[in-house]
């Protein structure tokens, strides 16, 4: 995947030093004084960070989002006040490699406390056709395989942002490099969110008792999320989906489904004519129904492709923003609408 309309590196650079230049004296690395007794200052990178910073955060947290709603987060470009505010944060919640500016910008910030997610769970490669094997059970039964990674990962929330090599998997905008869109499988979003509440518990000790307790709760949750769709896609008519944004890869494999990716991770990136008939052919062969495509970017690729095929067209978010037109008002609801739509394309029975 090409990452397109990023800040170059130059430019962030120089945003960052404007940015903390703007600073004021006060510390930003004393997370456990939460600003003299006030609410942790949290920054995070998009939404999917944003929900379970509020959720395991509670009342002793005021999060703000570098990604505003509407916003693509693959074309963020953050401004000198956005970069300041980063550096006067006490704790950054981000996922390397989704949004180039902000990694570069929270590599330069200085802030101890930087959590990144994608050190929480383990990443995998999936290309525009991702074939699950059925891992529906292994989603109930072993939802807690990976803990001990939260808590080994825990302290990270204390030290300086990891460094990460070319090719490590971790680079969204090189082609062969990790998926990142890992809070689309109920199960791995539940291991990062262990790993955050570890790293909030010691970011912020004198709270630890309220993080723990809201990360149980919200991990049980995405846990009867999880039984949902294993159970509601166990049985179908056909496995295969096609979408625009080939954000599903995760999904797909937890819950034994196959992901047909129009183009690849980026969402708007226009298809070969051979892929395009590469597509036709499969979507006659595994009779597939609904050409999939999201909120947040164009409908004009699944709409010809649906029109030119006889297929039907649905939404199919890949949660990395919330607005108005978002099926749901958080994560677990549009994850609801999500399930809703793929049971009726796929012929749940």
């Amino acid at each position: 995947m090409n990452v397109r309309r990023l800040i170059p590196t130059t430019a962030v650079a120089g945003a960052v030093a404007l940015g903390l230049t703007a600073l004021s004296a006060c510390s930003t690395s004393d997370a456990a004084d939460g600003g003299n007794g006030d609410k942790l200052k949290v920054t995070a990178s998009f939404y999917p960070m944003q929900f379970l910073a509020e959720r395991i955060g509670g009342e002793h947290v005021a999060v703000t989002s570098l990604t505003k709603p509407g916003v693509e987060p693959h074309d963020l470009e953050l401004t000198p006040r956005q970069i300041g505010s980063i550096g006067d944060s006490d704790y950054v919640l981000y996922l390397k490699g989704i949004q180039p500016a902000v990694d570069d910008a929270i590599k330069q910030s200085g802030v101890k406390n930087t959590v990144d997610a994608a050190t929480l769970t383990t990443l995998e490669n999936h290309g525009s056709e991702v074939s699950g094997h059925d891992h529906a059970h292994e989603g109930e039964e072993h939802a807690d395989d990976h803990a001990h990674e939260g808590e080994e990962h825990g302290h990270e929330g204390e030290e300086a942002p990891q460094e990460h090599s070319e090719g490590d998997g971790h680079n969204h905008g090189e082609e062969g490099g990790a998926d990142p869109h890992i809070w689309l499988d109920p199960v791995k979003y539940a291991e990062v969110a262990k790993g955050v509440g570890k790293s909030l518990e010691k970011a912020d000790p004198d709270h630890a008792a309220d993080y723990k307790k809201n990360t149980d709760a919200l991990v049980a949750e995405l846990g009867e999320l999880n039984t949902a769709y294993a159970t509601g896609l166990k049985s179908t008519a056909t496995k295969t989906f096609i979408t625009t944004h080939s954000a599903f890869g995760y999904l797909a494999e937890r819950y034994g489904l196959t992901q047909q990716g129009i183009a690849g991770i980026d969402p708007e990136a226009e298809p070969s004519p051979a892929r395009i008939q590469e597509i036709h052919t499969i979507a006659e062969k595994e009779k597939a129904t609904t050409v999939f495509f999201e909120t947040l970017a164009s409908d004009r690729t699944a709409k010809t492709l649906a029109k030119d095929t006889g297929l039907k067209t649905g939404v199919l978010d890949p949660l990395e923003g919330i607005t108005d037109r978002s099926q749901g008002a958080d994560y677990i609801e549009v994850m609801e609408s999500n399930l809703t739509a793929l049971k009726k394309a796929l012929g749940a029975k």
